[in-house]
C-alpha cells in the first residue's frame, strides 16, 4: 500500500526516526497497566511501538487516508482505529470509563487545544505523553519567574506534574517543520480540588495573562464592569503591584479568592 502523502491543512509532519518513536512510546511506561489512546498516528511510527506493549492501544485519526493505511498496516487495531476529530470526541466511554494514557506526535496548531480538552477529562488521564513544539513544551514546564510562564504553565502545572523530557530536531520529520520540537511527559499530581472557584480561577489567569506587562491592579480591572469596580483599596494590596508571571500556582489560588469577595452578586 502506498504511503500518506503529508497534508498541510491537518498540520501532519511524520516523525521518520525510528528510535526516537521507540523513545516517545517509551515514555507511557511511567503509567503502566491501562489503556492507551494515541492521538494522530499517521502512518503509525508510533503505534509500532505502542502495540508491543502489554496493554490496550487506541488511535484516533482524522485523515481518512492515514485511517486506510493504518487498517492495513495494523489488521489487529482495526476495530480500535477511530476515524473522529479528537477534539470533538466524548472521551468518558472510550475505555468503558477506565483510565487511560495520552499520547502522541500532536499536530502543532492544535497542541494547547488538546491539553485543555486533557483537563477537562483530567479525573480520567493521569499521564500524558509525547512530541510537541519546542516553544509550548518550554511554556508547559516553565516556572513563575521565567518569560514563557503564560496560561498553559499555570493551568496544567494546577493539576499536572510536567516533565521536559527531550528535545527534537526539525530534520527526522517529513516535510521538517521550521522550528524543533520536544518530548513532555505530564504526569497527574494529588491536586483533587483547588481551593477556589475553578471557573473564576481559569477567568482569573486568562484575564491577566492577555496583559502580561501589566500589573495586576490594571489587568484585573477588566473583570468588572466599569460601574462595579471594586473599591480603591482593594487595588492598593500588597499583591497588585505584581505581575502575573511572578504568581505561582498557590498565589493565583489566592488572588481568585480575593476577586470573588469582591465580585458583584448576580
Amino acid at each position: 500500500m502506498k504511503k500518506v502523502k503529508p497534508k498541510k491543512n491537518l498540520g501532519q509532519h511524520f516523525l521518520t526516526d525510528l528510535n526516537i518513536a521507540k523513545r516517545i512510546a517509551d515514555t507511557v511506561d511511567a503509567c503502566p497497566d491501562i489503556p492507551v489512546l494515541e492521538i494522530g498516528p499517521g502512518m503509525g511510527v508510533l503505534t509500532q511501538y505502542l502495540v508491543e506493549k502489554p496493554r490496550e492501544v487506541k488511535a484516533v485519526e482524522i485523515d481518512s487516508e492515514s485511517v486506510e493505511y493504518l487498517h492495513a498496516t495494523f489488521p489487529k487495531l482495526r476495530d480500535r482505529i477511530i476515524g473522529e476529530d479528537f477534539l470533538r470526541m466524548n472521551l468518558n466511554d472510550l475505555f468503558d470509563g477506565k483510565p487511560f494514557v495520552l499520547t502522541g506526535n500532536y499536530p502543532y496548531d492544535i497542541s494547547s487545544q488538546i491539553f485543555f480538552k486533557m483537563l477537562d477529562y483530567k479525573d480520567l488521564i493521569p499521564c500524558c505523553t509525547g512530541m510537541i513544539q519546542r516553544e509550548v513544551a518550554q511554556r508547559m514546564a516553565s516556572a513563575p519567574g521565567s518569560k514563557a510562564y503564560g496560561i498553559l504553565s499555570v493551568m496544567i502545572q494546577a493539576w499536572y506534574d510536567v516533565e521536559y523530557l527531550f528535545t527534537v530536531d526539525e530534520g527526522v520529520f517529513n516535510p521538517p517543520p521550521k522550528v524543533k520540537s520536544a518530548v513532555i511527559r505530564m504526569t497527574r499530581n494529588h491536586v483533587e480540588r483547588l481551593d477556589c472557584d475553578e471557573s473564576l480561577f481559569k477567568r482569573v489567569v486568562k484575564t491577566v495573562f492577555n496583559q502580561r506587562r501589566k500589573m495586576l491592579r490594571v489587568s484585573l480591572r477588566q473583570l468588572f464592569a466599569k460601574d462595579q469596580l471594586p473599591s480603591p483599596e482593594f487595588f492598593a494590596q500588597p499583591v497588585m503591584t505584581r505581575r502575573p508571571e511572578q504568581l505561582s500556582i498557590d498565589e493565583f489560588v489566592e488572588l481568585t479568592n480575593m476577586v470573588e469577595k469582591v465580585m458583584p452578586s448576580d
